[in-house]
Formats: C-alpha cells, structure tokens, sequence
C-alpha cells in the first residue's frame, strides 16, 4: 500500500467463523486523500471510525452489487467487522435488505463499543469476539449453516437447485429468506462470491476464467459488471484503489 495508509485485516477465531469472516482496519495517516474502488464481496461490514478532529461514527453497510468509489480523508481511522450473511439474522438480529447497496448509521454506543476502541486494535478484536460469542444463540437452524457452508466452500459455484436440494430446504423458500434479509436473490449472491474468487487469480496475473464461467468473454463482462474494469485494467490495480485487489496480492 502506499506509505501512511495501512490495511490489516485477522481471520476470527473458529468459535465465531460461522458469523465473521474476518477483523480489520484501515487507516489514512498522511495529509492527502485517498481514492479507493470498494468492490462487491458478499460481506456485510460494521464500521468503528473517525475523520481527523470529527465526531466518532458508527455504520452498517448492506450487501453491494456495484462497484461504489469512496474517498478516505486525511486522518481517518477505521475498525471493520465483515460479517458472513448468517449474522444478519443471528447477530445483527435485524434485516438489511433496506440497505441493498447502501449503509445506515447506528448510535454511537452500538454494543457499548465507544470511540476509545479506536486507540488499539488488538483489543478491539477481542471485545469484538467476546460480544459476538455472548451474542450466538443456542439454537441455529441446521439448514441455514449447511446452505451457508455449502456457498462459502464452493465459492459461489453451485447451482440453486444443487444448494437446495444439498442443503434440504427449497429454492423458493430460499430465495424468500434471500430477498426478506439480504434484499437479493440467491443466485445474485453466488454470481458475487464467483466474482470475488476470480479477483484471488485476477490478484496474481491469472487474467482467464478458473471457475465455472462459460468463456473468456462471459467472464470479462462478469468482472467488469462487479468491478467497473476489465480484468487486465482490475490487475494492474493503479495506485491500490482496489483495496480487496491490495489485499490479496498480500496474501
């Protein structure tokens, strides 16, 4: 990344992996403003942050189907938690499909997390862990974590049909769940997680198709439906806007 801005983000511990991908952070420290291209990855993400002397804010961010350019202030940090979708229903406890494409402010008190929570981020992650295991329930439809486990190891490259019948629930009442806590249909979702996986080849110089794309020009126009580029134009990454894009070539 460029110097003065860092990213870091930690896999969760297995206790809460069914509800969180990952904790992280991102911070501007320099006196410019950076641009950045946030990308569709079929995470829902809860931002902790402050811009230089403003107030401290919290705010959850829907699911994304389009790619949205932002701009990161001078002075900015920010703490994220990127949830999986079944924390929507388990740990969030509330639906977002009115926030498809776009976010919504929460108090600044949220889950008693306060601005201070900003001075370190080793316990952030903690705190964060901590509530979200006091937050599980006890019972969890055992549909709903296969459906999800299902679409998170194949990456989004199963059919509908073989996820239902896999998973012993439906298409229809499927898609109902979808559209009522995520405000998009199943198969809108895999096409976001395929994608997603493709930008781990994209990432690397793999500028051709590794998942069940059906040719080279179905899976341009795939990556420039969810990124806004080319592959070839995403890969080249001109100065680490996409973050996701920065990430992975971390990795």
């Amino acid at each position: 990344m460029d110097n003065g801005f860092k990213l870091k983000f930690l896999a969760p511990p297995s206790s809460v992996a069914a509800f969180v991908e990952n904790i992280g952070m991102f911070q501007n420290e320099t006196a410019e403003t950076k641009e950045v291209v946030v990308l569709p990855d079929g995470r829902i993400d809860l931002f902790f942050w402050r811009n230089g002397n403003e107030p401290f804010q919290v705010m959850l961010m829907g699911l994304e189907t389009a790619p949205e350019q932002r701009y990161v202030l001078p002075q900015t940090k920010v703490f994220v938690i990127s949830f999986k979708p079944l924390a929507v229903e388990y740990i969030l406890k509330n639906s977002i499909a009115g926030i498809l494409d776009t976010a919504k402010t929460l108090p600044n008190d949220f889950w008693d997390f306060n601005e201070e929570i900003l001075e370190d981020f080793d316990a952030f992650f903690e705190k964060t862990v901590a509530k979200i295991t006091s937050l599980i329930p006890n019972e969890i439809d055992g549909r709903k974590l296969k459906l999800f486990d299902l679409i998170y190891t194949s990456k989004g490259d199963l059919s509908v049909a073989q996820l239902a019948e896999q998973a012993a629930w439906s298409s229809r009442q499927i898609n109902r769940y979808f559209n009522q806590q995520f405000g998009l249909s199943l198969k809108a979702y895999c096409n976001i997680l395929r994608f997603r996986a493709s930008l781990q080849h994209i990432a690397h110089g793999k500028l051709f198709p590794e998942l069940n794309f059906t040719d080279q020009a179905y899976f341009i126009k795939a990556v420039k439906k969810f990124a806004g580029v080319v592959p070839k134009e995403l890969s080249r990454n001109k100065n680490d806007r996409f973050l996701l894009l920065s990430l992975l070539k971390q990795k």
